[in-house]
């Protein structure tokens, strides 16, 4: 049963991608949702088994590498926090699956779309179950490749085909850190089994590498090193860059990519390796600052944005920094709960802008629709659902995770835990805004849709609707539902899945914080609905926010939130040209085309025929001439045989030698060589 819950989704990927040409688009939809609902449902039952018994299950299935003392194994590790993402992961990418049916219907790829569907939930169950680092790797790997598949699969669109190379190569940058940080383990620990790993971390908390001598608090650096990999898989600021263009990719794919797979994939390993972060305070100073900025830069970005997708896309970067500063201030219980409920909301919020996207033709600007509320009630209900969750409206899951990320960072009484607490706090205000700023201008605002789209428009068909219905379900009573389990006080659910020192935990102080402070995430979020109810409908036709923006201070400002504090362009101007630049003209150009061929068996070949052909002009046939030239020689070689000592004292005659070649015989042949 553990096993088929992992294979399960391969067998339907191989299936539908080898055999699809045979069994049709159907046939194939079916069978990989067949699959993946099974996996589903046998995850709910692990779930029962591992996370509600208490009986953490391991299974050693094969030898993968033996050499010398380097042994890894294909195992396998089921305890809480991968019964928690198995549920995630399978129930989500069923629906995800189920509602493609309906969205792709008429795509004529459309069993190699299910196929990639199928093999990123495999990849992602490959990374939350293995038992050791280099397994969790090729899983990470894994749905990386899945995720350019999947963001390309229009592949004859430009910006889709850009957008998926651009996901690759920032998530490379993030992989080669996780991939230093795996080599600085093996070094420290000379294993790569978490169990091993994490038994041995108080014995060995005080190693230090030596780099430039220098010594480097040796966790410290391989906790920085495992958070640059959570950086790029989880859009971190510095590496997010790919995730508001992975857009382009069908509106599925940005539901799975977003809500249950992928960008959750750092929260987790983050969470996995709590007992290494536990001795390794510095990296998480680290990973709380950059999990509050991301938060901030996502929120204020997303204020500025008119795409729909592209809103909740910062929304998802958003939410990922809270969950990350949750880690860096050592609650990764906290952080993983606001990922379960995070993945409910935001997969239904993804589902509901598809629906409206596939009602108006594959309209995404939120300015041009409006008054879709009639058009659209259903649709209008589940964005609600997701929009009052999403800001943490009281009593819906988004409200039982987020409010307590900000009391226990206000608990925490030191640098991270208060800047985190006040960013996240000035982003409950902002994320309200942008939700209900998207809701207002999609459904209440009056409308702005073309004659032609609405000419053909309805709401979602039974097939989109079933996923809808029961991820506002999901949305409703989730966090409800899960949060003495998971986060109450006293609570053995985590078991050993996540390890905190006792000198680290707030969650009873955080039960005893000042009233106040609880308030302030509710006082925010009513602040951020009204600020976007009067700017969005009240004072709509008056163009308040237009009126603004022609200000000269206003257009500055909504000009650098809408290019995304211009990180693209500092990154395109001073790292991409440089390194293009540098390929093209330095390396191509002077070393390849330039000094390589004149200096190798091309430009010597050369050298030596052109040699020859003046040398043959002194063979005139007079003695006399060659009296002259024998004299010349034997003078030269005279003065040659003076100086030579006198040389050597002043340079190298290696070097003398190779300049004057190269100086005599450049410029005959720099013509004959293409440049």
């Amino acid at each position: 049963m553990y096993l088929l819950v992992i294979f399960l989704p391969l067998l339907g990927s191989l299936t539908a991608g080898f055999f699809g040409r045979f069994i049709g688009y159907r046939g194939a939809a079916i069978i990989t949702t067949v699959n993946v609902l099974l996996a589903a449902i046998l995850s709910i039952i692990i779930f029962y088994e591992v996370g509600l018994s208490g009986v953490t299950c391991t299974i050693d299935l094969a030898p993968w590498v033996a050499s010398e003392m380097f042994d890894a194994n294909w195992g396998f590790l089921f305890d809480s926090l991968t019964a928690v993402m198995l549920v995630v992961i399978t129930s989500i990418s069923t629906l995800v699956h189920l509602y493609s049916i309906s969205y792709m219907d008429g795509d004529p790829h459309l069993p190699r779309f299910m196929s990639y569907l199928s093999i990123f939930t495999f990849f992602m169950l490959m990374l939350v179950t293995g038992d050791n680092f280099l397994q969790m790797f090729f899983g990470w790997e894994g749905v990386g490749l899945a995720s350019y598949l999947l963001i390309n699969f229009w592949f004859t669109r430009l910006q889709a085909s850009k957008a998926s190379i651009k996901a690759m190569l920032v998530n490379r940058v993030g992989d080669f850190g996780l991939a230093l940080g795996i080599m600085g383990i093996y070094s420290v620990f000379k294993t790569l089994d978490f169990a091993t790993i994490f038994a041995c971390v108080p014995h060995v908390h005080s190693e230090v590498f030596i780099f430039l001598n220098t010594k480097f608090h040796a966790l410290t650096v391989i906790g920085l090193l495992l958070f640059v990999g959570a950086m790029g898989k989880s859009a971190q600021l510095g590496l997010h860059t790919w995730l508001p263009d992975a857009m382009e990719g069908p509106t599925p794919v940005s539901a799975l990519i977003h809500a249950a797979t992928m960008v959750t994939a750092g929260v987790f390993m983050i969470s996995r390796c709590s007992p290494l972060y536990e001795y390794a305070p510095d990296a998480l100073l680290v990973i709380a600052v950059f999990g509050a900025m991301t938060c901030f830069f996502a929120a204020t970005t997303a204020v500025a944005q008119n795409d729909m997708k592209r809103v909740i896309a910062y929304s998802t970067a958003s939410q990922l920094g809270y969950m990350f500063f949750a880690c860096g201030i050592s609650q990764y219980t906290v952080g993983v709960f606001h990922l379960m409920n995070h993945a409910f909301f935001k997969a239904l919020l993804f589902l509901s802008a598809g629906s409206v996207i596939h009602a108006l033709s594959n309209e995404q600007d939120m300015r041009k629709m409006g008054g879709l509320a009639k058009l659209l009630p259903f649709t209008y209900a589940m964005m609600t659902i997701g929009s009052f969750a999403l800001v943490g409206f009281p009593f819906l899951t988004g409200f039982y995770s987020k409010d307590v990320i900000l009391e226990v960072a206000f608990a925490r009484y030191t640098f991270s835990g208060n800047f985190a607490y006040f960013l996240g706090s000035v982003c409950v205000f902002l994320t309200s805004y942008y939700s209900f700023k998207g809701l207002f201008a999609a459904f209440i605002a009056p409308t702005s849709i073309f004659r032609s789209s609405a000419s053909h428009i309805h709401d979602a068909p039974i097939i989109m609707a079933i996923p809808l219905m029961i991820l506002a379900l999901g949305s409703i009573f989730v966090g409800y539902t899960a949060k003495d389990m998971m986060i109450g006080l006293g609570t053995h659910f985590w078991g050993s899945a996540i390890y905190t020192l006792p000198q680290n935990s707030v969650a009873v102080e955080s039960e005893f914080i000042d009233q106040l402070q609880k308030f302030v995430p509710l006082v925010a979020t009513l602040a951020g609905a009204f600020v976007a109810f009067f700017i969005n409908v009240l004072y709509s036709g008056a163009s308040l926010s237009y009126t603004f923006k022609n200000t000269y201070y206003g257009r500055r400002l909504y000009i650098f939130l809408n290019k995304r504090w211009y990180f693209d362009k500092v990154y395109n101007d001073f790292i991409s040209y440089t390194a293009m630049n540098f390929g093209y003209i330095v390396s191509f150009k002077a070393l390849d085309k330039g000094s390589l061929e004149l200096c190798g068996p091309t430009g010597i070949a050369y050298s030596f025929l052109n040699t020859a052909k003046y040398i043959s002009r002194l063979q005139s046939g007079l003695i006399y001439h060659y009296a002259v030239f024998m004299l010349l020689g034997l003078t030269l070689l005279v003065i040659a045989v003076s100086v030579w000592d006198f040389l050597e004292l002043i340079v190298d005659i290696r070097i003398l030698f190779i300049y004057l070649i190269s100086f005599l015989f450049y410029n005959y042949y720099s013509k004959r060589i293409s440049i």
